[in-house]
This record gives C-alpha cells, structure tokens and sequence, in this order.
C-alpha cells in the first residue's frame, strides 16, 4: 500500500465521520438495520485497527473521535429510543 492509497483512505474515513456528524438524526439502530454497523461499530474497528499496530486506544477515547464528543453527551442529547419497528428488524437479523 502506497501513502497515497493510505492518505486518501485516511481522507475518506474523516469524511465518513464528518457526514455521520452532520446526520445527527439518523441513529445507530437505523444504521444497524440498514447498513449492518453503527457509530459504535466503527469506534471498536478503531481500536482493533490500532491495536493491529501495538498502539493502544481505548473504547470511550474512540467514540469520543466518531462522535466527535464524549458518548454520553451525544447520547443525552442526540439519541432516542428505539422504536418496536426499529428493533423488531433489528433481532430479525
């Protein structure tokens, strides 16, 4: 792999969390059902990725960087309950 091919892969991945950011209003549950991975999701990809490379991040210290907040602080203001449709299809899975 080429520093360009990890530059422009690095460039893709800010711009995935720049759009997440910019939806607040979809929620993970959405993004589960619908893509089979959620905000979380990415946050653990993050720290396997890093440990791949002896580097250590922590769980929280990821979210923090996908959600580009403290996970609790989006969470209390950003996210809603999940509806009896939304995890229906959810445990459909």
């Amino acid at each position: 792999m080429t520093n360009k091919t990890t530059e422009i892969e690095a460039a893709v991945f800010r711009r995935l969390l720049e759009h997440l950011d910019s939806r607040k209003d979809v929620q993970n549950i959405d993004l589960m059902n619908l893509a089979g991975f959620c905000r979380n999701c990415l946050s653990k990809w993050y720290v396997a990725a890093a440990a791949e490379r002896d580097e250590t991040i922590d769980y929280e210290t990821a979210r923090e960087l996908v959600y580009g907040m403290p996970y609790s602080e989006w969470k209390d203001k950003y996210q809603l309950e999940a509806t009896a449709e939304q995890m229906a299809a959810f445990n459909k899975k």
